[in-house]
């Protein structure tokens, strides 16, 4: 009995401790150890941040409390207002981040372009009361902005994170939750949420073209490539399936082109849409993988009858390509997913999907060969059957 109170006790302890660590990451239940006030605040979405503000509508003031938590060594962090559009070009941003004296410096920085060094300057409007403090690996940013709002006090935000070289802020990375932390926030109401809420759908858009360029391509390239060559590699050998092999082949291989088509040209459209963005390797990558693809789709214009002597060749060519494309698919699609960081199960449901199409192919691979293997014999077998027949009635003609 003492022992299942023991035990029982430890579990309650436990919860609380996680209970009280859970709601201590949200904004409400924070206190400055200035003992500092605010009327609002919000629990940003990414980045484990949280702005703590009040506005006066009269005056135009904002006084603001940017925390960041959870911070590592050598790090800079940044909160902005962009009153032009939605995203990084044209943020009024305030930056701070810890010295190597042990000083944290705080500082304002309008960020004109996607090559930004963070440099000092004035902002579009005044900022006061500028300071910033780090401690137990949170930094906090204290300033007073003056924004006369002239649309219901609705502003656009963004936020970020980036490492530090010595005292220098080195650029952010440009995926994953660093490519999320824009919304838009009204100041009278206090309601937050994406960019899409008033501004048309900046960030929200682009992170809505990113996913469909994801998912058209993982889809095409990424599985009805490889099952397309699944099926022209192993349903041929059953002498039944012939033609209907080769018209799914064509079929699934055909849609997986004219999918991959539209993902491709999303990208491109994100690409000229993101400025100073570049993934030069996915890029790459993925123009090699349209070329050989709109190759391999052009080729099928000039396949030859298979009596034709030519017709071995057209073969090599077109399983070499065939299989060029599809590696090239798989490890775009891997790279994609590095750059959408997506959530967990998302990248364990393609690789769990690739690994079973794997599976299956090793299976149908040793069957094929059972198959060939096997009505060789048999073809040899008949051969020979007739030879000895052909001979039998020799010797009696």
């Amino acid at each position: 009995m003492a022992k299942s109170l023991n035990l029982l006790l430890c579990l309650s302890v436990l919860i609380f401790i996680i209970a009280e660590s859970t709601l201590g990451q949200t904004c409400s239940n924070y206190k400055f150890s200035s003992n500092r006030l605010f009327k609002s605040c919000n629990d940003l979405s990414v980045l484990d941040s949280f702005l703590h503000y009040s506005y006066d509508s009269s005056s135009g003031n904002l006084q603001i409390a940017y925390r960041h938590t959870k911070l590592t060594t050598g790090k800079w962090v940044a909160w902005a207002v962009n009153p032009t559009s939605t995203g990084m070009v044209g943020a009024q941003a305030i930056v701070a981040y810890p010295q190597s004296d042990g000083t944290v410096r705080a500082y304002t920085s309008p960020i004109s372009s996607y090559q930004t060094s963070l440099q000092e300057a004035e902002l579009s409007f005044n900022v006061s009361e500028l300071s910033a403090t780090y401690q137990n690996n949170e930094m906090v940013i204290f300033a007073t902005l003056n924004l006369p709002l002239a649309n219901g006090g609705i502003i656009n935000t963004v936020w970020q994170d980036g490492s530090l070289s010595g005292n220098n802020p080195l650029p952010h990375p440009t995926s994953g939750n660093n490519v999320r932390s824009v919304s838009t926030m009204n100041l009278v109401s206090g309601a937050s949420g994406s960019t899409s809420t008033s501004t048309g759908g900046g960030g929200d858009s682009k992170l809505r073209k990113r996913n469909i360029h994801g998912i058209l391509n993982g889809v095409s390239w990424g599985i009805m490539m490889p099952i397309g060559a699944i099926i022209a590699r192993y349903l041929k050998v059953s002498k039944s399936a012939d033609p209907a092999w080769f018209y799914l082949h064509v079929f699934c291989q055909s849609s997986a082109y004219i999918i991959g088509v539209a993902g491709w040209a999303t990208g491109l459209k994100l690409g000229s849409e993101s400025a100073g963005i570049q993934f030069t390797t996915h890029r790459a990558v993925g123009i090699a993988l349209f070329c050989l693809a709109t190759i391999q789709v052009f080729a099928m214009f000039l396949r030859p009858k298979p009596e034709h002597k030519y017709r071995v060749y057209w073969n090599i060519y077109h399983h070499t390509i065939g299989y060029a494309v599809i590696i090239l698919a798989l490890v775009n699609v891997f790279k994609g997913l590095d750059i959408l960081s997506p959530e967990k199960q998302w990248r364990n449901a393609y690789t769990g999907i690739i690994v079973v199409l794997g599976i299956a192919a090793a299976v149908l691979e040793a069957f094929t060969w059972y198959v060939v293997i096997k009505r060789g014999k048999a073809e040899e077998s008949a051969k020979m059957g007739q030879r000895v027949g052909n001979d039998g009635r020799s010797l009696y003609a």
